[in-house]
């Protein structure tokens, strides 16, 4: 049947893109086609699954192909290849080839071929494997175009298909390759595909290559099996069948080829849109029918019909399948093929040949052979003669001696085929168990060879139960699978096979017989019962069998496991089980109440049963009511205390309070300690004040104080630390009492003081810390000093805290305590106080004298202590008792503190108490405050401190002018330290004050001081000339002579000021860099000259020259080089010189000075310019360095060509010797420095000037050397034409016969 699934137009696809280099069909899942919609490429990608809805992609690629399976699709551009996951969105992997790839194709789901002009690749998808090289490409497939590539299931054997246009028609050509031989086979064909047939009687499938060729000889479908036959196997006969093609075909060839496994037929398409049917195993024509007008380029096996599917260039998606319902018949009947038609049916399990399957048994049967009869029977279609009806036929057939009956052979064919139906099997096993032979049973279950039903299961039970079971599950009978189950002890499996096969039976039934074989198996089978969320029986039936049987502990196991979920629908049941525990054994109820694994159950029924059982804990927890917790409570000596105490956490406040006023009330002494514990851990719910309250309301004091106690050091609250001081103090407990008051921050020290006081304990430490710590000291004193409790002020500042001496006195003084005593104190607390907080109150009482004895001892013993020394000098200072000399000797004082004393009493003092500390700011502070410029200024310059100066030069300063006059008029005249002036004069410079940085250096330099002659100061004070007042500089360039001069000048310079920069140089000899200013900066050659000839210095000289001759002074230059004696610049004086008079000179001088060939050779120029032939020519003759050959050639281009004449003679340059000979017509010497050159060139050049000279004779001689030379003859004739045609034709004839006369003698010699 031949379908026609879809168009590919009507799915949106681009006709122009239908076709063989742009769509790609790789199985009968996807159909890729690229397309180009605008300027966009895209690959439209159609699922045959869902083909109304295809994808569209931007990918631009020369080539896609999908993957046979999954939504995987290969790209190619260029030599590029990419395998992309389309649903994972991901690139799976890429390569780049050497070569292009002309050809690919997916063979496998993970692997590509790639064919390439040279070789086959197979590029695996596992992990990063490249493409391997399969093998190489045959030659006569060389210009072909690839058109297929197939391989077989195993991938051993390959094909590569090509076709190519020979002879007015296409030919096929293929290349077989085998992988295990590694050799390939050309052969002529157009089509060809792999299939798998099992032949009849073989064990194992033959692998069959099948081919299709259009030759000159005709059509040709060869089928054959390639390799070697399996083991155990007949070989198949190869078959070649002719291929039929219609007349108005002639020009048609095949070219697609696949194989449909199922029903062994091949399917052959052609190029003009031809079917062929072929049968596998014989080869013949089943059907051919032309099915497309369009050329089908793509085909692809269609596996849900097991047919072909394929496009055509018209856009048709093609199927073609045979109809399984009729093709039996159509063979049989149509075709007239009966055998076909049978075996086709046999092999594919076809309906339409039962007539010929009976017929076929009956005659077989009749002519007694049962074998071949049992075959037919057992290979029929349908299994339409395997009936009661056929064993009954073979039944009836008697045994042959010797030979195993008919049916045994029937039923040995039917167990080799496969599988027994059930009249088969249950005929089969019936004697095989009357013989005791259940092992072959066995072993047929195991193979599968016999379908089970329950009637087997019934013959087998007698037999053997276990085995039965098997029959029993193969069969699905669940009732009897259960009862063997049951039969046979296996009760776990019960509840496990009704659920797989779900089935329900009496399950309590079930479980009431498993009870009475073993309780411990009844509690596994009622766990698997109820083991999932739907019970398979009813709990409470359950429940109800266990106690039938009294099975106490077996019950409370099953109830512990299937309550285990706690829901609220099993409360009954939870209650049921605490209750049977309770009664029977109230230690298994305890130990479940106590894992709190249930919260369902009737709780008031079970706390009754609890406190009967002697279960007070439990019954308390489960109590509800006031009246029964109190009942139940108050036997404390019956309950664990530390769950007694954790039980008060679940009671609310009210109730809390109530019961422990119970527990008091009924025995106080006995659970005063677990109301204490009870109180300390929830204290913060139930309510301090409440609790305190409740032990007070039993007098109990002890409780307060215990109960207080385990909470003090964690609590804030002042309340609870005061009650617990009071508790203390009423329970005796005195250390207690001085411990909270040393270590609490809490309580509210007044409230405390004054209960301390109001007390009256026989210890006043805890008053005494109390007022320590809260510096309640006056008032202590007071209080201790009136109650005549002097012995503990004694105490207090000797052990307590001797730290508050001072204010201990301070207090004394205040109740006008005798002098005596509270110098008694301050000797025995010997100075473990600050002196400065002793001074202090004393001071603020106007008793400081009364210290001055105990100071002067102090100091007396060697005490440095600045605050006894600063108490001292304030004595000093207010009884005027030579105070400066103590604040100028005295090392220990604090400058700070006693200056601070002495500003409003003397200024002066201060001054002196603050530079003796360097407090720099206080000090001009109150210089500043008093106008103590003098003081400040000596004080700054002996400072010598940067960073101080920087503070009172500031511009914000309004004391900064007075303070300046001081330094410059007072301090730095005193001063001798020259590092004092340095860092006077830094910061002078720092604070950018150039005028009166001025000033100052002034005064230090100019006014005959020690530093008068201080490089760095005279430098100083020029450099602040020039940057601030620029008409002083020439003045102390004049006046000053300690200066570094050449940096001096260089910094004038770079300011412009010139002339005193000149004068500086001047002044310093420094004569180079002063005529390098008048050059340079001021640009006068005239004072130049007059300052170097005054100075007459070569250097000067030569700078001079120098500028001079960039000026093109040239003359003027020369003369001052000369003078100079400076012949340094000897290439610029010659490049420029324009007297060669003066260039002499120049170049004279040079000459003594440095031999150097430049120089030397410039020098016999400038004599042959200047005409001194002879003091040229005794220069040549001289030793030299000079190029004359050079000199000579200048002189002579220029024409000067007697010194031309000289050097060249000098040189024994011959050749231009001649020439210039012949330039100053001296043609004898000439030929006479020609004949020594000896050069052709030369001879023309005098016998050319000769003749122009007309002296012939010589003319001759030259030409008698030229002549010889046959190239030189025809110029030599042209010129004597020229110039001897008017003048001397026979002299000319006569040179001419004398040359070759020469001419011939000198070949007779050679």
């Amino acid at each position: 049947a031949a379908v026609t699934a879809h168009k590919l137009q009507n799915l949106g696809v681009n006709p122009a893109n239908i076709g063989f280099s742009y769509l790609t069909m790789e199985s009968d899942k996807f159909i890729c086609i690229r397309e180009k919609v605008g300027e966009q490429n895209q690959v439209v990608i159609i699922d045959m699954a869902d083909p109304n809805n295809p994808s569209r992609r931007p990918i631009s690629a020369d080539s896609a192909i999908m993957n046979p399976t999954s939504k995987v699709i290969a790209l190619k551009a260029a030599k590029c290849l990419q395998i992309f996951n389309i649903e994972m969105k991901s690139k799976m992997k890429a390569h780049t080839m050497t070569e292009e790839v002309m050809f690919w194709k997916w063979i496998s789901v993970n692997t590509v071929a790639l064919v390439t002009e040279a070789a086959v690749y197979h590029w695996g998808m596992e992990g990063d494997s490249q493409p391997i090289k399969v093998f190489d490409r045959h030659a006569s497939l060389a210009g072909c175009q690839i058109i297929n590539y197939r391989t077989d299931e195993q991938q051993k054997w390959l094909l590569l298909i090509g076709i190519s246009a020979q002879q007015n028609r296409v030919v096929g050509a293929m290349q077989l390759y085998s992988v295990d031989r590694k050799v390939s086979q050309p052969i002529e064909g157009h089509a060809a595909a792999f299939g798998e047939f099992k032949v009849e009687g073989n064990t194992k499938p033959s692998t069959l290559f099948c081919f299709a060729v259009r030759s000159q000889a005709g059509g040709k479908l060869h089928i054959i099996e390639v390799g070697h036959p399996a083991t155990g196997n007949q070989p198949f006969t190869k078959k070649a069948v002719d291929v039929f093609f219609p007349p108005e075909a002639q020009t048609d060839f095949p070219v697609a080829m696949q194989i449909g496994t199922k029903h062994g037929v091949i399917y052959l398409i052609t190029k003009y849109g031809y079917i062929h049917l072929y049968d596998l195993e014989s080869g013949v024509c089943i059907y051919m029918n032309r099915i497309s007008a369009e050329t089908i380029f793509v085909t692809a096996p269609h596996e849900s019909t097991s047919g072909i599917i394929g496009v055509n260039k018209k856009g048709q998606v093609l199927s073609v399948c045979v109809e399984e319902e009729n093709i039996v018949n159509y063979a049989t009947n149509v075709l007239q093929n009966p055998d076909l038609g049978l075996r086709m049916a046999m092999r594919s399990n076809l309906a339409g040949a039962d007539e010929l399957f009976a017929r076929k048994f009956n005659t077989l049967f009749a002519q007694g052979s049962y074998s071949e009869a049992a075959k037919v029977a057992a290979s029929t279609p349908k299994g339409i003669l395997r009936t009661a009806e056929t064993i009954r036929k073979f039944q009836s057939v008697p045994s042959q001696p010797g030979q195993a009956s008919p049916l045994l052979q029937y039923f040995g064919i039917l167990l080799d085929e496969g599988q027994l139906n059930k009249f088969e099997s249950l005929e089969l096993c019936r004697p095989v168990l009357q013989q005791g032979r259940k092992q072959l049973l066995e072993k047929w279950l195991k193979e599968d060879k016999l379908e089970c039903c329950e009637e087997l299961g019934d013959l087998v039970k007698a037999v053997d139960p276990t085995l039965a079971l098997s029959v029993y599950l193969r069969a699905n009978v669940p009732s009897k699978v259960i009862q063997c189950f049951a039969e046979t002890g296996q009760f776990q499996k019960i509840v496990l096979y009704a659920k797989k096969v779900g089935y329900s039976p009496d399950w309590v039934f079930l479980l009431r017989n498993v009870m009475r074989v073993s309780p411990e198996q009844g509690l596994q089978f009622s766990q698997m019962l109820v083991a999932d969320e739907e019970p398979l029986a009813n709990i409470n039936q359950i429940v109800d069998v266990f106690m039938e049987g009294s099975l106490i502990q077996q019950c409370t196991s099953f109830l512990l496991d299937a309550l285990k979920n706690n829901q609220p629908a099993e409360g009954h049941l939870q209650t049921r089980l605490l209750e049977m525990n309770l009664l029977h054994a109230p230690q298994v109820a305890d130990a479940i109440l106590g894992n709190q694994m249930f919260s369902h159950y009737d709780r008031a029924h079970i706390a009754q049963l609890c406190e009967k059982a002697g279960l007070l804990q439990r019954a308390l927890e489960h109590y509800t009511d006031l009246f029964d917790i109190k009942r139940t409570l108050v036997h404390t000596h019956l309950l664990n205390p530390e769950w007694l105490v954790n039980f008060f956490g679940a009671l609310s406040v009210e109730d809390s309070i109530e019961c422990l006023r119970a527990m008091l009330s009924a025995n106080i002494r006995q659970n005063l300690q677990l109301c204490v514990q009870v109180a300390s851990k929830y204290h913060e719910q139930l309510g301090t004040n409440a609790l305190v309250d409740l032990f007070e309301s039993f007098k109990s004091f002890e409780g307060v104080f215990y109960f207080l106690g385990s909470i003090v050091n964690f609590s804030q609250d002042p309340d609870v630390h005061f009650k617990y001081i009071q508790a203390a103090c009423k329970t005796g407990q005195i250390k207690e009492v001085e411990r909270i008051c040393r270590e609490s921050n809490c309580y509210d020290p007044d409230r405390v003081k004054n209960f301390l006081k109001e007390a009256k304990l026989t210890d006043q430490l805890p008053l005494i810390i109390v007022c320590d710590r809260f510096d309640f000291v006056h008032d202590l004193v007071l209080y201790l000093y009136r109650n005549t409790l002097q012995k503990y002020i004694e105490i207090y500042v000797q052990k307590v805290n001797p730290s508050r001496l001072p204010v201990v006195i301070g207090g004394l003084l205040d109740v006008d305590c005798a002098e005596d005593v509270i110098k008694n104190l301050i000797l025995v607390v010997r100075g473990q106080f600050s002196t400065d907080e002793l001074v202090a109150e004393v001071e603020k009482r106007n008793r400081l004298k009364l210290l001055l004895p105990w100071l002067e001892s102090r100091i007396h013993e060697g005490c440095e202590e600045p605050a006894t020394h600063n108490a001292l000098a304030k004595i000093y200072i207010d009884s005027n008792n030579n105070p400066e000399r103590f604040l100028k000797e005295n090392t220990f004082y604090d400058s700070t503190v006693v200056g601070k004393y002495c500003e409003k009493r003397d200024p002066h003092l201060a001054c002196v108490a603050y530079e003796r500390g360097q407090c720099d700011l206080d000090l001009i502070k109150v210089c500043n405050e008093n106008s103590l410029f003098k003081s400040e200024a000596r004080y700054l310059v002996r400072r010598k401190d940067p960073e101080l100066w920087a503070n009172v030069l500031e511009e914000n300063n309004p004391y900064r002018r007075q303070l300046i006059d001081q330094v410059v008029q007072t301090a730095l005249s005193e001063t001798q330290d020259p590092e004092e002036v340095s860092v006077t004069v830094k910061a002078f410079m720092t604070a950018d004050l150039p005028n009166e940085l001025i000033e100052l250096l002034e005064k230090i330099v100019l006014d005959n001081s020690v530093f008068s002659e201080h490089r760095n100061l005279q430098n100083l004070l020029i450099l602040t000339a020039i940057k601030a007042d620029r008409t002083r500089v020439m003045e102390y360039i004049n006046r000053l002579d300690n200066y570094d001069a050449p940096d001096i000048a260089n910094i004038a310079i770079s300011n412009e000021l010139f002339e005193e920069a000149f004068a500086i140089f001047k002044k310093f000899d420094v004569n180079t860099s002063a005529i390098q200013v008048l050059i340079e900066h001021i640009s006068n050659l005239d004072r130049a000259y007059e300052f170097a000839e005054r100075c007459n210095e070569a250097a000067v000289w030569s700078q001079l020259a120098r500028a001079q001759l960039q000026r093109d002074l040239v003359k003027e230059a020369i003369d001052s080089y000369i003078k100079a004696d400076d012949p340094s610049a000897y290439m610029e004086v010659v490049s420029a010189a324009n007297n060669w008079e003066d260039l002499v000179k120049f170049l004279q001088m040079a000459r003594k000075k440095a031999r150097e060939s430049y120089v030397e050779t410039e020098l016999i120029f400038a004599l042959a310019k200047t005409g001194r032939l002879a003091e040229l020519d005794e220069f040549v003759n001289g030793p030299n360095n000079a190029h004359i050959q050079q000199v000579g050639d200048r002189c002579f281009e220029e024409g000067m060509y007697d010194a031309a004449k000289l050097l060249y003679n000098n040189v024994s340059n011959f050749a231009r010797l001649a020439s210039t000979l012949v330039h100053l017509g001296e043609y004898q010497a000439a030929v006479d420095s020609a004949r020594k050159a000896n050069s052709t060139r030369t001879w023309k050049e005098v016998c050319f000037a000769c003749v122009a000279g007309e002296e012939f004779r010589l003319a001759q001689i030259c030409g008698l050397h030229i002549v010889i030379h046959a190239d030189e003859l025809e110029e030599l004739i042209s010129d004597y034409q020229v110039n001897t045609l008017y003048h001397s034709p026979d002299e000319a004839l006569h040179s001419l016969l004398s040359g070759v006369y020469c001419f011939q003698i000198f070949q007779v010699s050679v």
